[in-house]
């Protein structure tokens, strides 16, 4: 997984079909998906419960590109093994998870995953300041997590571009979460995103049997956020 800051759309499958998760990546990832995003909610951390390793697992061998697997759960540090282990390539995890980050994202590095940092839109960017280097990532969130299908918070693109200054020349991506889509991609990127999740602006209108507006959407969020 080299790096580079092209912009990558990574659809939730959280606004896929449930009953047919395999082809349905394969059939986002055949019109033009850059990485696959997997939301992992608790009912704890967030309100909302999705998925744990096993269904990580069973959806690995379907993905091609990059597993991007955002862990929205606390306590985080016991299920890195269980996630590494079913083939996640980066487990980002929360600022607001736990008190002791620093040692969750030598953990998840130590499984030979590639770790990623999670800023809820309360969260201001400069809390991540002395934990980036040791992030691949950092995912700025634009809604509040646990559900999809949010309004996006524009007061997140100030966030992104803080966050970008702060990075300099670090390999590390940026990445925004909730809301992403045709209207809102360009400020996300302008500031400094290179890796856009987007749910429902993807899946929507498309199935695995009809998969070209899958294409159409990704195609229009990427011809946005590219100006």
């Amino acid at each position: 997984m080299s790096f580079d800051r092209s912009v990558k759309i990574a659809p939730s499958i959280l606004s896929a079909d449930f009953a047919d998760f395999g082809r349905e990546i394969q059939a986002v990832e055949a019109e033009g998906a850059d990485w696959i995003h997997v939301d992992v909610m608790d009912g704890h951390f967030v309100p909302n419960l999705t998925f744990g390793p096993p269904l990580v697992k069973a959806i690995r061998k379907h993905v091609t590109t990059v597993m991007d697997v955002h862990l929205m759960i606390a306590p985080v540090d016991p299920y890195i093994d269980a996630f590494a282990d079913a083939g996640a390539d980066i487990l980002t995890a929360h600022l607001e998870a736990g008190p002791h980050t620093h040692r969750t994202l030598q953990a998840i590095r130590g499984a030979g995953v590639k770790a990623g940092l999670a800023l809820n839109p309360g969260t201001p960017v400069e809390a991540a300041g002395p934990l980036l280097d040791l992030c691949d990532l950092v995912l700025v969130m634009t809604v509040n997590p646990g559900f999809g299908g949010q309004s996006f918070i524009a007061s997140q693109v100030e966030q992104v571009r803080r966050l970008r200054d702060m990075i300099g020349d670090r390999p590390i991506h940026i990445e925004t979460d909730g809301g992403v889509d045709p209207k809102t991609a360009r400020s996300v990127v302008e500031a400094g995103a290179d890796v856009l999740v987007a749910g429902s602006a993807v899946f929507r209108g498309g199935s695995v049997s009809n998969p070209a507006p899958y294409g159409e959407n990704i195609r229009a969020i990427r011809q946005a956020a590219q100006g």
